[in-house]
């Protein structure tokens, strides 16, 4: 059996009453992931028990085989790239990042080779002397992935990467992420935006409230969700023709109308029978529907769905 990527067995960590994650379990191989939940659901705390920043309350974290917070050596073969800013404003974006790479035990010459490859590698060799107090958001989020990746790590984490990059530079790194993939190399991108991972892995948690709701690829996501009632649009005319014809049904979960009654909304069990229903109400009654539409037929709203669901509102 290969290396497990990450394992994590009853992992929870507290800050006094609060959870930050609770009872964590997961065995991930070798692969890219994409870490999703809204601010605030877990994400950091995830990654700085990943990188030994903390320490589990209760439970055990393995990275690559090893305990982070007890083997340090292991944290030569991650690189991370923080949501937060630790650069120094003072010095140029090259000397920063050869400075890091130099505590990963690289001689200065060595350290010096890597700074310039990656800074170069990430569209930074026109700024790499100027002063990092002088950069934007955007050459400032480039830096601390140049750094990230100089050592050349064996998992590379990044948290919201994506902030402060306008729409070039947020092309840029999703090509070099998809390459990073592509040579076999292990990431874990947490972000709040999934269309933003769902460019780059099909791979995906769900993190919320401190807890794993979900793992999988898009597929298995979406299978999860069997049991869930979907929300499905229609808009056109004479849709309160279709509520008698809907009401009746097992599938039949709810439904609401826009003030126009031009759009209505629709919850149902089963999307397949729904569909087979309306075909055949729109040809037994006066209506027009011009358009369906289901939001949770994305795996935005299937990701959506399942929040909903852990908050109890479905």
């Amino acid at each position: 059996m290969s290396q497990l990527l990450l394992e994590l067995e009853h992992v929870s960590r507290f800050y006094k009453t609060v959870i930050g994650v609770g009872d964590l379990n997961l065995q991930l191989p070798p692969g890219a992931y994409g870490l999703i939940g809204p601010n605030g659901s877990g994400k950091t705390t995830l990654i700085n028990l990943i990188t030994g920043v903390l320490r589990p309350s209760i439970g055990s974290v393995r990275v690559l085989g090893k305990n982070p917070a007890s083997d340090r050596r292991v944290l030569s073969k991650i690189g991370l790239c923080p949501a937060s800013d630790i650069l120094y404003p003072n010095i140029s974006g090259l000397h920063w990042v050869e400075t890091m790479t130099g505590l990963h035990g690289f001689p200065r010459t060595d350290a010096r080779q890597r700074a310039v490859s990656s800074m170069t590698q990430l569209g930074m060799s026109d700024n790499m002397e100027r002063p990092i107090g002088a950069y934007s958001l955007g050459m400032r989020q480039r830096t601390k992935l140049a750094q990230a990746i100089a050592h050349e790590p064996e998992l590379l984490i990044l948290d919201e990467p994506f902030n402060g990059l306008d729409p070039i530079g947020r092309h840029e790194l999703a090509e070099f992420l998809r390459s990073w993939i592509e040579q076999g190399r292990n990431l874990i991108l947490a972000s709040h935006i999934l269309h933003e991972v769902e460019a780059i892995t099909t791979s995906f948690l769900l993190i919320h409230g401190g807890r794993v709701l979900a793992s999988g690829d898009a597929r298995e996501v979406r299978s999860m969700l069997s049991g869930f009632p979907v929300e499905i649009e229609l808009q056109g005319t004479g849709l309160t023709a279709l509520v008698g014809r809907f009401s009746a049904h097992a599938w039949f979960r709810g439904l609401s109308f826009s003030d126009d009654r031009q759009s209505m909304t629709i919850r149902v069990a089963d999307q397949a029978q729904f569909l087979a229903a309306l075909a055949q109400a729109a040809c037994d009654v006066d209506v027009n529907v011009s358009s369906v539409t289901s939001p949770d037929g994305s795996l935005e709203g299937a990701f959506e769905l399942l929040l909903r669901a852990h908050r109890g509102e479905t």
